[in-house]
């Protein structure tokens, strides 16, 4: 430890002596977490962003249904239906990380004004229940559903658009009942919706449940939608709801598995993110390796002193190793703290970015830096210091020590 300690110091002394080019293999390294830290915590806040908005627009954290619904329901809606209660499902006064728990009915049927018509995806829902998914935007109407207003139905603005209408219009809807018949309703335009997937708003409307219900003349719901109050609780709601429910009768699904369009999407951030280390990697690794190999070189006749005064070959190569820990260590530490204040300065800011494809709006984007993203930031760039460092090292320690001893002439 004593030796350690000794190479340390050295290895200390021997940067701040060589400032100018010590300032520039620190500046690399900064430069390099800080484009890291900023860049992943952007995709950071975009998964989290995007997560959050896909649960509370659509899908619930997770959601309990007949068995196999999700896999068979569209083909035959009607012989998934629950009941309107489910005794089985007893939670006293409401769990704390349970927000709420609201009935959907599905369906699907025509929707015509005037000469247009087109297909479209209904959702019957609870308005009072369904107010808390806060992540929706209604934004051609300050008021969503309402019981008290049962024939006002919001819209997709997508559907909206392509059928030709807008808030206050008044359009019928057309279906297939429970019991093979046809029925249809007239209802008014109440808001144009729109949500963070353009293929839903193309084809969606929501309504009253009870609206709903009298249309295809049922009673019940294909799924009870449950929000949390902390998507991290999910799993453990999903294992109590799981040994309490019976699962001949009922499944709980949660949204990771219906959210394929997230995982995608994520999927694509992850390998651009991968892509942004191995870049960055490859800039310190370069940067370091040649701060090193000029140091041995502007050296080599204190490398012959030190070695003709006993010390060994690995005793050369702890020296320069503790340089390049020092170097990544300090150049880390600093490039973090710098990119945490530029996260906060950035996130108060704003990022305007356009919609991206598949989604309906743009949004404001922001710096979202995690621990994990700090540590493993942190981690990649002393790492990849200490592998540059490692050649320049080696390539010190097999100096011959005559040879060595003469370039001081």
């Amino acid at each position: 430890m004593r030796i350690l300690w000794l190479d340390f110091l050295l290895a200390l002394r021997n940067i701040v002596r060589q400032k100018r080019r010590s300032a520039i293999a620190l500046g690399s390294i900064v430069f390099g977490i800080v484009a890291l830290v900023l860049a992943s915590g952007f995709i950071e806040f975009i998964s989290w962003d995007f997560r959050e908005s896909t649960i509370k627009s659509h899908l619930g954290h997770l959601q309990i249904v007949r068995p196999d619904y999700h896999a068979e329901g569209k083909a035959n809606p009607n012989a998934f239906l629950l009941p309107d209660t489910i005794p089985e499902f007893d939670i006293p006064n409401e769990p704390p990380h349970i927000t709420t728990i609201t009935p959907r009915l599905s369906f699907s049927g025509l929707i015509s004004y005037g000469e247009s018509t087109l297909s479209f995806i209904g959702d019957g829902v609870d308005p009072e229940k369904q107010a808390v998914f806060e992540n929706e935007l209604l934004i051609s109407s300050e008021e969503n559903l309402s019981a008290d207003n049962p024939m006002q139905i919001i819209i997709g603005t997508g559907l909206a658009r392509n059928l030709g209408v807008n808030v206050g219009d008044q359009i019928v809807l057309l279906v297939n009942t429970v019991s093979g018949g046809i029925n249809a309703i007239e209802v008014t335009i109440q808001g144009l919706f729109s949500t963070v997937t353009k293929s839903y708003d193309d084809n969606a409307l929501r309504l009253p449940i009870e609206t709903a219900r009298q249309l295809l003349r049922t009673q019940g719901s294909h799924s009870w939608v449950i929000l949390l109050a902390d998507t991290a609780q999910t799993d453990v709601i999903l294992t109590q709801l799981r040994n309490q429910l019976p699962p001949d009768k009922f499944e709980i699904v949660p949204w990771y598995e219906l959210a394929d369009f997230y995982h995608k999407t994520m999927a694509l951030f992850a390998k651009q993110v991968q892509a942004i280390k191995v870049i960055i990697a490859f800039i310190i690794l370069l940067s370091i390796s040649n701060t090193m190999m000029i140091s041995v070189m502007e050296r080599i006749g204190e490398i012959g002193t030190i070695m003709a005064l006993g010390v060994k070959r690995s005793g050369v190569i702890r020296l320069f190793l503790s340089e390049g820990i020092l170097l990544g260590c300090i150049g880390g530490l600093l490039g973090l703290a710098l990119s945490l204040l530029l996260a906060h300065i950035i996130s108060d800011i704003g990022i305007p970015m356009p919609p991206p494809p598949g989604m309906s709006y743009g949004y404001t984007g922001e710096i979202l830096v995690t621990q994990n993203i700090a540590l493993e930031s942190l981690i990649l760039v002393v790492s990849t210091t200490i592998i540059a460092s490692f050649y320049p090292a080696w390539k010190a320690s097999r100096m011959q020590i005559v040879d060595a001893l003469r370039h001081n002439r």
